[in-house]
């Protein structure tokens, strides 16, 4: 249905027949814009109308409102033409238009100071940890029910956790634990030969690799690897919405999801420190044949004498605790990874670095606890 007193822009010659005079009539109000067909048209005679010099006629139109005088304004270029006819009763719109134009946002001064960067840090640190405790009270709470019910429990979850994070995880853990032992025993028997004591590579060896290399590169690896993967896969699926789809369904997050992964590198973490110490001496072995010509038959019946038990159970103990930290910090960054990429790389970015940083303080924890234990 046409619109009484449509907007129109007519062209007309001037009285000198030098200058088009553009003479504007009718409604340039919103409810008279708003037909598609009306905007589309009249944008177009704007555009082509824009850089020619021209008189502006406008005292013919019935009313006006801001959005039919923006319209004008931008065909304009935002700037009052030289040749502008205006009712009376227009003038006081195009002042406040042009006004507002000349208005420029003052450039916000940064008040984020050292001291407010510092603080703010704090509370981030102390909001994660909040979240992290609070996820710790959840998987006991969640082991429990497993425990009380074993039956219904998520044992296909556990058990395809274990094999990812730790049966995939055997070749890059004895690739990097064959090669750290060989450089570890290379670099010994070049300093033990000045002094003759060879045979003391075993003890050196031994006690490095079972008791701090062994658990600590491991843990570092799955870390990276695992952890990684972990914290990876939450955030997908948060970003797909799957997390939400769960609650809707009355599914827990924590049940099916972080105590499966929890358990799943408690349980492997011990078998691959197990099998990087195992890697970790063959190469050192290996080693300690050219360098020194140490027999492997040497070696083995030296190291149970060189390396007493209570340092297998160190580096299980520690083994069972890395695992049970990394995937408690992956789960961590994982659930708090907002619906977006970018939050997606920074969130699995994050949780590496910080899963890698609590394994080290873990490993400075028990330096200090079992000092006297196993030598």
């Amino acid at each position: 249905m046409p619109i009484e007193n449509a907007p129109t822009l007519d062209t007309h010659a001037s009285d000198a027949g030098t200058t088009d005079a553009i003479v504007a009539g009718g409604i340039w109000q919103v409810h008279a814009l708003g037909e598609r067909s009306t905007i589309k048209a009249l944008g177009t005679q704007l555009a082509a109308l824009k850089d020619a010099p021209r008189t502006w006629d406008l005292s013919q139109v019935i009313s006006i409102d801001h959005i039919g005088a923006q319209l004008f304004w931008n065909a304009w270029g935002k700037k009052r033409p030289a040749d502008l006819i205006l009712a009376p009763r227009q003038e006081e719109l195009f002042k406040r238009i042009e006004e507002s134009s000349k208005v420029t946002a003052p450039a916000r001064a940064s008040r984020t100071g050292v001291v407010m960067k510092l603080g703010l840090t704090i509370l981030r640190f102390f909001e994660h940890m909040g979240g992290f405790i609070k996820l710790i009270g959840q998987v006991v709470q969640d082991i429990g029910r497993f425990v009380r019910h074993p039956l219904s429990g998520p044992w296909r979850e556990v058990s395809a956790n274990i094999y990812h994070a730790g049966f995939q995880a055997l070749g890059i853990t004895a690739l990097v634990g064959f090669l750290i032992g060989i450089v570890l025993s290379y670099l010994s028997a070049q300093q033990l030969r000045m002094f003759g004591g060879d045979m003391y590579l075993v003890n050196i060896l031994g006690m490095s690799v079972i008791r701090e290399l062994g658990p600590l590169l491991a843990a570092i690896l799955v870390a990276g690897r695992s952890g990684s993967s972990i914290t990876a896969q939450l955030g997908v699926m948060r970003v797909t919405e799957e997390l939400d789809a769960m609650l809707v369904m009355g599914i827990s997050h924590g049940y099916r999801l972080i105590m499966p992964k929890v358990l799943a590198l408690a349980i492997s973490m011990p078998l691959i420190v197990v099998w990087t110490d195992a890697m970790a001496l063959i190469g050192g072995m290996i080693s300690a044949k050219i360098e020194l010509g140490l027999s492997a038959r040497y070696f083995i019946q030296k190291l149970p004498d060189a390396v007493p038990l209570a340092n297998y159970s160190i580096g299980l103990l520690k083994g069972c605790v890395f695992g049970t930290l990394i995937a408690l910090v992956s789960c961590h960054f994982g659930l708090r990874i907002k619906p977006n990429t970018e939050s997606l790389g920074v969130g699995t970015t994050t949780s590496v670095v910080t899963a890698i940083t609590v394994v080290i303080l873990a490993d400075a924890v028990f330096a200090i606890i079992f000092n006297g234990v196993g030598f």
